[in-house]
């Protein structure tokens, strides 16, 4: 009989093995059951994994339902719905990343135990949860042993995210998560960075190579390695042929194509609105204003913060409001989406307007100052002053402040800024920077030779504002010329004085004498304005007539049969919150007023009386899609609807025939309007407020400082550097028949009144 002898090392070696093999099981199965406990490693609670901590940006989108922009801190992620997933990219994603996505329950030991025995090349063997897992809750591991501790806790976190979520929700939170680069993170982010489009409307081709880059964004980035990116794509399109879910001739066609990318790269400098953005931001972030941190100087804005905090549910919102939770909403991180009523188009538009015409603005203002020792300064200062406001203007900048807190001595400091270096300049040419060798002190007089600019258009209606334009480049100028910036109005304060006057009882058709008039202010003292033309001097004239022209006398004339008090108190109810001075000569425009304060004042004529402020947002909602706050107009009845005839009248006819007919005969726009040109002195301010029967615009054009601007008035007037904007603008808008506004729409004005019935 035979036998079987077993040798003594080899019963040794069974007795080993199988010892550490049960061993094994027994530690691994004791570490799990520790983890999911709670006791061994980092476990995510509960109450976190059924609301995951993701951070989204929050987005600002248009009437038209277009986006905007973004507010994020560190990653711009924008959620989507499953239903906005492109099937094609749920077909790619499980294809290449989790081909058994919808058979395991978290861990797929099958596709792991592959992925050992074919040592890797099968694939990690790491299902989408366990992806996801990773992304949400496991730091970088720093070498080999720590990311072998991580992925048993990663099993088990992905087990319970199984019982927790749909397959959909699953796939749905790993597209939200990834981080595609060039701070597209999310899918909806990185659609629009690579393609300018949306998830739901991704094209086979770019759903492959954005599933593609999950494996290693870096290694299969399309930008810096678009051959690589190419072959990684193709690689997905052959992977959805083998699990079905393209056919071979689709794969191949596909595969045929070229990479081809719509980039757009990110940045809260570039893209539509961006003045109108930082101007939301700050309101929605403002702080409760306290007294104490306003200059003594400063005290008037200090009243207007303060009234807008009591007043204004969308100033300092993030302030005023909470969470469910008790906790103060983030707007960088909790996905907020805040509906302006910025329409994208009537945007685009304005944008263009104010680029054309400041462009060619721009020749005529370099033609002028290479005639200028001073330039950009006019030719009335000295060499002196002009050395004035340019250290001041040093003194203010990052550089200066930063050298001064190193402890370099102003001497030093004023020699650094007139040594020569390589820079880029803003220039209207080419890609707008152009590269040369300057000092930082004459690129400071550079960027000060560039005139500035702010337009705005708004419903009277409604308070809709359809269009923000703070500047002529925000990435270059970025102090916000439409709310920030105040400057001297000009003319365009008379319209202020005539409502006054027909509110009293006045009419368009009273007479007067065109002569220069004297009248006494509060000191004692004589005051005798100019006129700037000498149209019908001596003559008998209506008062229609002197705004029409804008005549200083008549205007003069007007403000004798008023105090100073009781323009301020007409200009306050129109909304004008700067200081006023109750001065006589307030009645020709030296105050200092925003755009939008002169935008919304002007509603009134258009509104039959009523005043409505700016609405910019419309609704907030969370990253749930619940509304959390919504906003309507507020109006205020500041004259009678007959004082509110009188002035249409009378600025129509401005337009038809007056100061304003430039936009008839030279850009052909007919649509009945009215309006006010304004210029202060010097030509330091040109101004242009114009109204139709559904829109209210009104533009600014000047130096940074009062001292640059045109020496002659023929372009140094508002007519010359405001109106062209607005005349722009309404082109378009007219010839953009989907936005439903005509150039034959009629001022709801009862056949009944007769601007000539208060002189029979």
């Amino acid at each position: 009989m035979d036998t079987t002898i077993v040798k003594p090392w080899y019963k040794t070696f069974l007795i080993w093995f199988w010892g550490l093999f049960f061993a094994g099981i027994i530690t691994a199965t004791l570490s799990i059951w520790l983890i999911s406990e709670g006791a061994l490693g980092y476990l995510p609670p509960l109450e976190e994994l059924q609301n995951p901590k993701n951070t989204f940006a929050s987005e600002v989108i248009s009437a038209d339902l277009q986006s905007l922009g973004r507010y994020y801190r560190y990653e711009n992620r924008v959620g989507v719905q499953y239903n906005d997933l492109s099937p094609q990219l749920i077909n790619a994603l499980i294809a290449t990343e989790d081909a058994r996505f919808y058979r395991h329950t978290g861990v797929d030991f099958k596709s792991m135990f592959r992925a050992i025995l074919k040592l890797g090349r099968a694939g990690g063997g790491s299902t989408l949860t366990q992806q996801l897992a990773k992304q949400l809750w496991s730091p970088r591991a720093n070498n080999i042993f720590e990311r072998a501790l991580q992925k048993p806790i990663e099993w088990v976190i992905a087990t319970k995210l199984e019982r927790l979520y749909s397959k959909d929700e699953i796939l749905l939170m790993y597209l939200n998560q990834f981080d595609f680069l060039y701070n597209a993170v999310g899918i909806n982010t990185a659609s629009q960075v690579y393609f300018s489009t949306t998830p739901a409307n991704l094209k086979l081709e770019q759903a492959a190579m954005l599933v593609g880059m999950c494996k290693n964004p870096s290694l299969y980035n399309p930008i810096r390695h678009p051959q690589r990116a190419t072959y990684r794509r193709n690689t997905v399109l052959s992977q959805m042929e083998k699990y079905g879910y393209i056919d071979q001739a689709t794969r191949d066609s596909v595969a045929a194509l070229p990479l081809e990318l719509h980039y757009r790269s990110v940045d809260h400098k570039q893209g539509p609105a961006p003045y109108f953005r930082e101007f939301l931001r700050g309101l929605l972030t403002a702080k409760e204003p306290k007294e104490s941190d306003y200059s003594e100087w400063n005290q008037q804005q200090y009243k207007i913060d303060l009234k807008q905090w009591e007043t204004n549910p969308l100033y300092g919102f993030i302030e005023k409001n909470r969470k469910p939770d008790g906790s103060k909403y983030d707007l960088y991180q909790d996905g907020l989406r805040i509906y302006t009523t910025l329409d994208s188009r009537m945007q685009r538009y304005a944008e263009e307007a104010v680029s054309e015409h400041m462009r060619e603005q721009q020749k005529s203002f370099f033609k002028e100052l290479k005639r200028k020792k001073t330039a950009p300064f006019s030719i009335d200062l000295t060499e002196e002053e002009v050395k004035g406001i340019m250290n001041r203007s040093i003194r203010q900048t990052d550089r200066y402040r930063a050298m001064k807190r190193a402890g370099v001595s102003h001497d030093s400091i004023m020699m650094a800024f007139h040594q020569p270096v390589e820079m880029q300049v803003f220039s209207y040419d080419g890609t707008g920077l152009i590269d040369t060798v300057m000092s930082p002190y004459d690129s400071i007089r550079w960027l000060k030779s560039y005139l500035r600019c702010g337009f705005m258009s708004m419903d009277p209606h409604t308070g809709h504002v359809k269009a923000y334009v703070g500047g002529p480049n925000f990435a270059h100028f970025q102090y916000d010329m439409c709310t920030k910036g105040r400057r001297q109005v000009g003319s365009t304060v008379k319209p202020y004085l005539y409502t006054l006057a027909m509110d009293e009882g006045m009419w368009p058709c009273e007479k007067t004498i065109n002569q220069p008039i004297t009248l006494i202010d509060g000191n004692g003292e004589e005051w005798t304005p100019r006129d700037t033309h000498d149209k019908n001097q001596g003559d008998t004239v209506t008062l229609a007539w002197g705004l029409q022209y804008s005549s200083n006398w008549i205007s003069a004339y007007l403000m004798s049969m008023f105090t100073p008090e009781q323009l301020v108190k007409m200009m306050r109810s129109f909304g004008i919150q700067g200081q006023l001075d109750p001065v006589i000569s307030l009645c020709l425009g030296p105050c200092e007023v925003s755009v939008e304060e002169m935008v919304d004042a002007y509603t009134t004529f258009a509104n039959k009386g009523i005043r409505t402020e700016p609405l910019y947002v419309t609704r907030i909602e969370d990253n749930n899609g619940n509304v959390i706050a919504t906003f309507a107009p507020r109006t205020h009845e500041i004259i009678s609807e007959t004082t509110a005839y009188k002035m249409i009248y009378m600025l129509r006819a401005v337009m038809d025939h007056g100061t304003g007919v430039r936009v008839r005969f030279k850009y052909g726009i007919k649509s009945p309007m009215g309006g006010k040109t304004g210029t202060t002195n010097n030509n330091s301010d040109g101004w242009f407020m114009c109204f139709t029967p559904s829109l209210v615009n009104g533009a600014w054009v000047g130096g940074e400082d009062r001292a640059i601007h045109f020496d002659n008035l023929a372009e140094g007037q508002g007519a010359s550097m405001a109106l062209p904007i607005s005349a722009l603008y309404l082109k378009k808008i007219y010839a953009d028949p989907d936005l439903g506004y005509s150039p034959d729409e009629e001022f709801d004005v009862p056949s009944w009144f007769d601007p000539e019935e208060g002189c029979r």
